[in-house]
């Protein structure tokens, strides 16, 4: 094992197959391989007949495997159902109006009920359980004479509304089955779905309370002829609290049915598993395409179709019992993530292996079946356990697993060995340094230095010792050999000369050799896998220049600069425009004018001849932009070879603006100042005036309505006297 690793090579080449590793020279004796164990812990026979308390009915019942990571180990697991296995039925009945006709005739199923658990095993029992809704709005009438008689008024014997409740537990006693359930009376709600899957879940958790068996086939019987509520629903309600999954039995009645939601069909799927409960659904033909795509959900469970009247339960009750029996599913919980397993069944009826179940169909009683079971630890862990077991079946199989990450080798006590230069030990081959020494061989003393600041001088760039290609010794790479014997090189094993770019299957296309990773062409060839000879025969343009000098001929095609086109760079999309940016050199060189004007030689190199025209050709493009004075001049560019290099035409004569006439404008601003304020002012006036002669009248108007009285006062200037004895003639 020692001298197994050869000059370069890297401690890896020490785990292959047997095979490559006895090919290479390691004798069979020195390989150490571990293999998977595996020990039976717990190994009962399994049971014939119902005889015993706690019958079995699948070995092994505990088992511990130490398995390599990536290793399957295979195991047998064997099932035998026991002859005369209890059996615990609990008929659960929708009690709403519509099944009126329904419980007459279960009040009389009693005898054939027991007669068929009977016929299966002399260990039955039979409990009762009845079901509406919750008894809020808008799933029931909430009116107080309609919460106490949800019925008809023709209706005489009717119970008041409820959620769900518990009538008889699990009892073998066909008296008191009859005696109490011909003690209900049908109720009533508002809409058709029922309160099903709330039911369902107490009957599963209050398993003291219904009276489950330890060792027993638990059968649920639901019949039904309406649909179902699920989780969401009770938001119809303000019913906000999800489902807890609890038991919330007191005085037989479901008392959280108003406070919780309706279960989730996985929370009901998950609670039937955990307590080894078989549903089966024994509902009208309204509804069984509801009911079988429930069945979908719920593993090991049956549905069957109700005559109007359900005279037939007892009949479907017992067929769907023995498709349940009849059909075996192994399977696990608690599987870890990192752990694999498969089951592949071996019996008359076997199903396709798989990695979540196994299935055996029409199985009878007291046949033995078995399953090979195979687990497979993908990495290394902790030990762990998890469970296997049939479906529906209390029976379970304990599987402890732990994984084999350390070799097994006969090592040498001695911490002074000679191939670790006396300051190491050999562990399993290779060398585990004493304190202060490193390297493959622990030829290294590192003193004082520090054993991290030593590795770092071999990462490059904090990534990869020595790119994963050698050993950091002393703080140098020491590179690893290649398999076509060849080694890495560089200070950090980073080159090879065997991973270049191929072209037609061969490196550096034949032409060409590879030096670190990149392709040394031979003359007369160029590519990135020396695929191209030199030519440059398609990059030549009409006036024979090599890509108009924007680009370089690669491969005999042009590789343009940015915003250059192929195939000859001709053209430029998404450059500058040219008119804008050639316009400061334009005004300095045209009219010596504008920012450019004091250096305007040095500022303008890119336009390397310019002449001054008269006028353009109409067929020419021009440029106008305006200059710093506010002037349009117009000039043409053309662009020469190579990417800022133009030559300029420009027109004599800019178009300019004409000055205002200032005096014009002066004088025009005063008058109009002047008029202004003569408007304004006879405006005023104007307005005073009328003003004026509008009171005038005001007063003339009431002059004219006043009545003047006599002042009493007042005496006439001459006095009258007549005289009495004048009679006018």
């Amino acid at each position: 094992l020692i001298d197994y690793i050869k000059k370069g090579e890297q401690e890896a080449v020490r785990c292959d197959t047997r095979a490559q590793l006895i090919a290479r020279g390691c004798s069979e004796g020195e390989i150490v391989s571990p293999k998977n164990n595996e020990t039976v812990v717990k190994d009962n026979p399994l049971s014939v007949t119902f005889e015993q308390q706690e019958p079995v009915q699948l070995r092994p019942q505990e088992i511990k495997l130490k398995v390599r990571p990536g290793l399957p180990t295979t195991f047998s697991v064997s099932f035998r159902r026991v002859e005369g296995y209890p059996v615990d039925l609990y008929y659960l009945m929708d009690l709403s109006y519509s099944m009126a006709d329904d419980l007459q005739n279960v009040k009389e199923l009693g005898q054939d009920l027991f007669a068929a658990l009977k016929g299966i095993t002399e260990h039955g029992q039979i409990g009762f359980g009845s079901f509406v809704d919750k008894t809020v709005l808008p799933f029931t009438n909430t009116n107080k004479e309609k919460l106490q008689k949800p019925c008809d008024n023709d209706e005489h014997q009717c119970q008041p509304a409820f959620g769900y409740r518990h009538v008889l537990s699990l009892t073998s006693k066909e008296a008191e089955f009859r005696t109490k359930v011909s003690q209900q009376y049908i109720s009533g709600n508002l809409d058709s779905p029922e309160g099903s899957l709330d039911a369902m879940m107490q009957a599963a958790v209050c398993g003291d309370k219904i009276g489950w068996r330890n060792s027993s086939t638990r059968l649920i019987v639901l019949t039904t002829d309406a649909g179902f509520h699920m989780a969401g629903d009770g938001k119809l309600a303000s019913i906000l609290e999800p489902n807890d999954e609890q038991c919330h039995l007191e005085n037989q009645l479901y008392v959280k049915s108003n406070e919780m939601d309706y279960p989730s069909v996985g929370q009901l799927a998950t609670q039937l598993e955990r307590n080894n409960i078989q549903p089966i659904f024994a509902v009208t033909k309204e509804v069984e395409r509801v009911y079988t795509q429930l069945k979908k959900m719920i593993p090991k469970s049956e549905v069957g179709v109700l005559s109007a009247d359900s005279r037939n339960v007892v009949d479907l009750i017992e067929s769907a019992y023995r498709r349940l029996s009849s059909k075996v599913t192994l399977t696990h919980d608690n599987l870890p993530e990192n752990v694999r397993v498969t089951y592949k069944p071996i019996c008359k009826h076997g199903g396709p292996a798989g990695d979540t179940e196994g299935v055996c169909d029409n199985v009878a009683v007291r046949e033995e079946i078995y399953f090979n079971v195979t687990v497979t630890a993908d990495e290394c862990m902790k030990e762990t356990a998890f469970i296997i077991r049939p479906r529906g079946i209390k029976d379970t199989l304990k599987v402890t697993i732990s994984t084999i990450c350390e070799c097994q080798c006969n090592d040498p006590v001695d911490n002074s060995h000679p191939y670790c230069n006396g300051t190491g030990q050999v562990i399993c081959g290779t060398c585990r340094c004493n304190p202060g020494f490193v390297g493959q061989t622990c030829g290294c003393s590192i003193g004082d230095r520090d054993e991290r600041a030593l590795k770092a001088s071999c990462q490059r760039d904090g990534g990869t010792i020595c790119e994963g290609r050698g050993d950091c010794v002393c703080g140098r790479c020491v590179c690893h050999a290649m398999p076509g014997g060849a080694n890495y090189y560089g200070e950090y094993c980073e080159c090879d000369d065997e991973h270049c770019e191929k072209y037609q299957n061969q490196l550096c296309g034949g032409n060409g050799k590879c030096r670190c990773g990149e392709c040394k062409c031979n003359a007369g060839y160029e590519g990135s896998a020396c695929q191209c000879k030199k030519s440059d025969e398609q990059c030549r343009t009409d006036d024979n220049t090599v890509c108009f000098g924007r680009g370089v001929c690669k491969c005999n095609q042009c590789e343009c600069n940015d915003g250059y086109q192929p195939p000859y760079c001709e053209t430029c999309i998404g450059c500058p425009d040219s008119c804008q940016t050639k316009r400061k050199c334009i005004e300095c060189l045209g009219f010596g004018t504008g920012p450019f004007a004091k250096n305007c030689t040095e500022a303008c190199k890119s336009i390397f001849t310019h002449n001054m025209v008269s006028s353009f050709p109409q067929t020419k493009k021009t440029c106008q932009q305006k200059d710093s004075e506010g002037c349009w001049m117009r000039f043409k560019l053309e662009q020469q070879l190579g990417v800022d290099n133009y030559t300029a035409e420009i027109l004599e004569s800019r178009e300019c603006p004409e000055l205002p006439n200032i005096y014009a404008i002066i004088g025009g601003s005063i008058a109009g100042v002047a008029l202004i304020g003569l408007l304004i002012l006879l405006l005023i006036k104007g307005l005073i005036y009328m003003n004026d002669l509008k009171e005038f009248r005001k007063f003339e108007s009431e002059k004219k309505k006043s009545k003047w009285a006599d002042n009493p006062l007042f005496e006439k200037a001459t006095t009258t006297v007549t005289n009495p004895t004048f009679t006018g003639e």
